[in-house]
């Protein structure tokens, strides 16, 4: 599995707005085949500040997700929203795994 870390830092005049389309581009994610997990996070020193944590099945999971029409309507919609540039962080999990290991 894939998992990757959206760090995402929200104007505060859009945090609901971001919230909305975020919350409901989370929703047509994980049915997507490729995806076990997409949640939305929000900190709460500084509700302007949010993680997407999207758990991919697949290495090519997180480029097929890119290609749907819900992710770039979320991609358009929440450009302005942001107070800078996403950044995302890459991870792969290591326990519990699907190898036996754990």
């Amino acid at each position: 599995m894939i998992i990757v870390h959206v760090h995402v830092h929200v104007k505060p005049e859009c945090v609901e707005a971001f919230k909305t389309a975020t919350i409901q581009n989370a929703r047509e994610s994980v049915k997507e085949p490729g995806i076990a997990r997409f949640d939305v996070i929000q900190s709460t020193e500084d509700p302007t500040r949010f993680i997407l944590v999207e758990v991919y099945r697949t290495p090519e999971d997180p480029a097929r997700h890119k290609e749907t029409t819900h992710y770039q309507v979320w991609r358009d919609v929440v450009a302005d929203m942001m107070a800078e540039p996403r950044t995302s962080v890459k991870y792969v999990n290591i326990y519990p795994d699907d190898q036996g290991w754990g």
